[in-house]
Formats: C-alpha cells, structure tokens, sequence
C-alpha cells in the first residue's frame, strides 16, 4: 500500500582536514545508509510498487485536492467501474473523484448468489467484492426488522424497540439496494414540499391520512402539504397558534423532540423558525413515516416510547411535543411523562394536541365517552403535577406545560412518601441512555444556590449559543474538556471545514448536502463549523458508547442534536438517509471491537448514491480502510492532512457509486 514520503536532502559538506590525504570511504559509508533506509522505507509504506496506472488495484495514492468534476450519466452508471491509484515517488496529478448526483439511471445489481463480477481479478491483492443484497431488502432496518420484532412481546409496544441481529447468521454482509427508478431528492428547501415516488414508493398514508392531508401522490411524485391531525390549516398556522402560547421567535427555544412524529412536518417547519427538531416514530406504525421525513431533508430517527430510555442525554430539548401521538401520558405511573421530563430542559415545555384537550369539542368524532377523556385529561394533569410542572395555557386545541428551572421548591414541597407522587431517582447518571431502562423517578436537576438559578446553568440564546462555552463544560461536568479547550476544538473545526471544502467542490453548491451525519462528534465542533459558514443543512451528531459520552448534553447546549450510537450495531434509521457522512477516528475508536467491514457496510446503508463519505484516520488505518472500501462500489482517494503531507492522519474521501435494484428483482 504505497504512501509518499517527503524527500529529504542530506548536505554533507567536504572533509576538512588539513594535510590529510581525502578519503571516500565516509561517502560511501553514507552512501549506503541512506540507500538501506530508503528502501527500507520504501518497504514499510506499500513496497516496490510500479508508478504505472496498471499497478495493483490495492495500491494508493495521496493527493493533495480532489477536483469534483461532472462526467457523462454513462459513464457514472457503471457499476463495475473502479478509479485506481498507483504509488509513486512524486506527486502526481490524480484522478478525480466525481462528486455529482445522479437523477435517472439504472444499474443492474450482480448475480443474486453474490458472485463477483465478471473479468475480476483472482488475484490475492483484489479487495473483496460486496454483493447486492435481494431487492426485498432496499428498507431493511437492521435493528428494527419487522420479522425478528415479532418475537419480543407486544405489550408496552416492547417488541417495537431496537431489538439487533443476535447472531452472526442474521448479519447482512451485502450492500442495500436503491428501490429501481431511484431517483436524488430535490435540494432543500423544495424537498420540504415534495419527493420522488420512487424514493419512497408507499401508498398506504396517502389514502390513511386523506382527510388530515398529511401526504398525496402527485404523478411521479409525493407531495406534502403541511398538513396533520390536529393542524388541518397547515403546520405554519399550527406553529404560530403555539407561538402565541410561548416565544418561538426569541432564540430561547433551539432544539425540539417531536414524539410520534408522522412525516415530521411540524419539524420541518420549525425549521424557518431557526428551531431544530429531533423526530421519532416506530418503524411502520404507518408505512415509512420516518423514511418520508428524512427523503424531505427532516431530522428524524426510527424510536418508540416504550421500555427504554430515548436514546438522549438529560437536560437535552428545550421543547418537546406530541400532536395526537396516541402515547398513554397517563399509564404505566406517568412512566413516558417522566421521561419526557428526564430529557427536558429546565424551563422547557411540553406542547399536547390531540386527545384529550379540547375533548369538549370532539369527543364524538374520537368516538370516546367524556367521562373517558375527562378522566384521561385529569390524570395527565395529575402526573405533570406531580413533576412540580406548571401548566402554561390551553387555548383551544393546545395545552402547553412548562418544567421548572430547578428542584428547589419542588423538594421542599414533596408530597410524603405515602402519596402517588414519584421520587427522586438516585441513579447517578440520568445521561446513560443506551438500552437503559426508563424508570418511575424524576431525574433530579443539578443542585442550585438560590430558588432564581437555572439548575446545571443557563444556555445563550440561538445563535450565539452555538460558540458558547456550554454550561456543562464550564462546569466541568465534560471529561478532559476545559472553556479553553473547547474553544481550541471549535477553532479546528472551522480550519478542517475550509481545507474540507477546498478538496470537495461540491460544498460550494447550496442544497448539494442536506442530510449529513457525524458518526464520531465529539463536541459537535463539524457541525457548528458547518452552521456557522451558513450551509443549508442539518448534522446528526452520534456519540459512539465506547468514547466519551458526556459531551452529547454539551452537544444539545449548543443547540444541535444527535443520539447516542454503537457502531457494532445498525443505527435506527432507514437506507439511503444520509447525503454526507463523517467519520473521524472511528475506526480506530472501534478497532477489536468488532470487525471492519460491518462498520462500513453500515456506513454504504445509510449512504445515498452519489452521497460523500470523509474519513479521518492515521494512515496505516486509513489504508486498510481502503482495502475493504474499494470491494464496496465506492470509488476513493486519499488526501493530505490539512496541515500537509507531513502528518500521518489523512483523510479518505468516498464517493458511492450510483446502481439501483433491477426491477424484475422487486
């Protein structure tokens, strides 16, 4: 795997002795040394491979740029076709990766067996070729499969939570399929009102949810009208009924969770409100509810309300939601209001619509007696109450609900233990969210110094929150992380962001990238950098369980969003969700963990065609990196560092080839 060296000269200056008779054994001598490290180095970084573009499939190149150019749709229909790097002592001009979008192509998938392509190398250094999962497969979740879900038990909707793979046998080890006639989304902001049919290729709410006009087929395309149960006028109106309860347009509110989400319009029309949304619903309550939202360019996951925490730190949203969700507030002892609570704000709210409020108006057409619903309303009352909540307004057919800025008061008031009332937990970590169970007892706020204080500290408003120092940083409650370090990581970012945009074009056209993922965010340093720069796009920031997972609340105090994630495992999301994907050291975090190749088979699911990929790697990483990337239908480059060929992390830049399900497979 050849990796350039910079060359450097060795000046010896001539003998010096007087008198002396001049001898050429020292040059000799020195002669022979450099000649055996060179070729030991030559050895170490990829061998003696030849300079000609005939070399070996695994060989490597590092360039300093990628230029992005557009070739003709048949050219980049190819499935089979593979860009090849050789090594080469100089720097050479390589060739360039195409970064362009493809809208109308089909490419047929290899033999459903999985054997290679025809004319592939047998050769020992050929990357192993990944084949085409069945067209079945083009929606697979892996850890929301339909068929292994039905083996967990319905109550509670348990058996609607991540349940993965267990076994080896039920790993795919193949590359999810674009549906055929799969087409690239419209740019942002027009993916918000319409999308290709054959992206999404579901009719099912479109006839269910007729009258709330959440959805409708439009010829070869879906369009979204804004519409949802409880906002028959559209979502812009529903918003700004809610705007008149609450300060929507002040900065204060940032980050929302919309529970039960449908196809995310409430989200995706916060969004000219500068508030950003964290979507969920469980996989096929309605068909592709989540898929639809994210095809509109909305931030939405696959989740569910039901044995397990969200997968949030506490203290994360500023706003939470729920319009007709038909979660049960009031069962289980408050059980999904206390999490909702857990993963509050303090001073943040909590917006209802739907049944039961305003039951007095539509208590027929729920089809419910108003005993039930009077019941049902008071009990609800009754457990925020219990969380020392206090109720804002109802005005009409919204209830809104604020949680307190801290525990003073709601301690000193504790109902005896007698009472229906929850506790306080005492777990210690009210942040540990992955598969931990949800639990009867109110998270605690961090302690405060006078009734007035906003407990764990109060947040700048948007935007200057997003430079900030978060609060948990000044308060050390992020390892390793100081104000001044922060504000170095911010600073790197916006460098990487620059050099980055220096080597993808595409960067430069708006609405090229929407949907981007960070699979390694750290302090969400790529994601503000990208925000700040103006960039019309959103970043789902994962913190990995195997790293440090305390900076996911500072990544909310920032007012961005994202989730916690192990990358052994699929992420709770449909394929082809993400336009761009960042993965900085990840594979290093992972390394003996669990095997390469799921990773970046992950990676290709959630990958549009035509979607980019950067990762960042120490070189010998990065190389094997490669190796495995190359059998996967990407087509790659190693560029430099962005402070040069000096530093032994480079970045791989990724480029999925655009191929689709054929359609006699489907």
């Amino acid at each position: 795997m050849g990796v350039r060296s910079a060359a450097t000269k060795l000046h010896i200056p001539p003998s010096a002795a007087r008198g002396g008779r001049p001898t050429f054994l020292p040059f000799v001598a020195v002669f022979l040394l450099c000649s055996a490290s060179y070729l030991v180095g030559v050895w170490q970084h990829g061998g003696f491979a030849s300079s000609s573009p005939s070399s070996s499939p695994g060989a490597v190149s590092i360039a300093t740029s990628v230029a992005c150019t557009t070739t003709n749709t048949a050219a980049a229909a190819t499935p089979k076709r593979r860009t090849r790097y050789a090594t080469s002592r100089s720097r050479t001009t390589s060739p360039s990766l195409d970064f362009s979008v493809r809208h109308a192509a089909a490419i047929a998938l290899d033999d459903a067996d999985g054997t290679a392509s025809p004319g592939a190398s047998s050769s020992s250094a050929t990357p192993r070729r990944y084949p085409a999962c069945a067209a079945k497969y083009s929606e697979y979740t892996p850890c929301e499969d339909v068929e292994r879900s039905l083996r967990f038990p319905r109550d509670r909707l348990v058996y609607r939570e991540r349940h993965c793979p267990a076994s080896e046998r039920e790993v795919l080890r193949c590359l999810v399929p674009a549906p055929a006639g799969y087409r690239t989304p419209f740019p942002w902001p027009a993916s918000r009102d319409v999308a290709w049919f054959a992206n999404v290729p579901h009719k099912e709410l479109t006839v269910e949810k007729a009258v709330q006009n959440w959805i409708r087929v439009d010829g070869d395309k879906l369009r979204f009208p804004g519409g949802g149960t409880m906002f028959p006028n559209g979502a812009d109106a529903y918003i700004d009924d809610i705007g008149k309860l609450i300060p929507l347009h002040d900065g204060s509110i940032r980050t929302a969770l919309d529970t039960g989400c449908g196809v995310a319009s409430w989200g995706a029309y916060l969004l000219s409100r500068d508030i950003l949304a964290m979507s969920f619903a469980p996989r096929d309550s309605h068909e592709a509810q989540v898929q639809f939202a994210l095809e509109r360019g909305v931030p939405a996951m696959i989740g569910v309300l039901a044995s397990n925490r969200l997968t949030y730190p506490a203290r994360a949203f500023d706003m939470a939601h729920c319009s007709r969700c038909l979660i049960p507030w009031q069962l289980y002892d408050g059980l999904y209001l206390i999490e909702v609570d857990r993963v509050l704000r303090p001073g943040g709210y909590w917006i209802l619509s739907g049944p039961p409020i305003n039951w007095k108006k539509y208590w027929k057409g729920w089809e419910r007696t108003k005993e039930d619903l009077n019941a049902e309303q008071q009990a609800i009352e009754a457990v925020a109450r219990s969380l020392c909540w206090t109720k804002v307004k109802e005005a009409g057919d919204i209830a809104v609900w604020q949680k307190p800025y801290n525990h003073a008061d709601c301690k000193a008031s504790r109902p005896s233990k007698a009472s229906k009332s929850p506790p306080f937990c005492s777990r210690k970590n009210p942040d540990a969210a992955w598969y931990d169970k949800m639990e009867a007892c109110i998270t605690p706020l961090p302690e405060v110094s006078s009734a007035k204080d906003v407990a764990g500290g109060a947040v700048k408003k948007w935007p200057q929150r997003l430079t900030a120092v978060p609060p948990r940083v000044s308060r050390g409650a992020v390892k390793g992380v100081t104000a001044k370090s922060f504000a170095q990581d911010t600073e790197l970012w916006r460098k990487r962001v620059r050099h980055y945009k220096s080597v993808i074009s595409e960067f430069e056209q708006k609405g090229r990238y929407r949907n981007v993922l960070d699979m390694n965010a750290r302090l969400g340093g790529f994601a503000a950098a990208l925000a700040t720069a103006g960039d019309p796009l959103w970043v789902m920031n994962m913190v990995p369980t195997v790293g440090n997972t305390t900076t996911l609340g500072a990544i909310y105090e920032r007012g961005l969003i994202g989730s916690y994630q192990d990358w052994c495992e699929g992420m709770s999301t449909y394929p082809r969700t993400y336009d761009l994907i960042h993965a900085d050291s990840v594979f290093t975090l992972y390394k003996n963990r669990c095997e390469m190749d799921r990773i970046l088979l992950e990676m290709d699911r959630v990958l549009r065609p035509r979607g980019t990929v950067i990762i960042r790697e120490d070189v010998d990483m990065l190389v094997k990196v490669k190796s495995v990337a190359d059998g996967m239908r990407w087509e790659s480059q190693i560029v430099d560092h962005e402070d040069g060929p000096l530093v032994r992390e480079k970045i791989l830049l990724v480029v999925k080839t655009y191929w689709t399900a054929q359609e006699q497979d489907q």
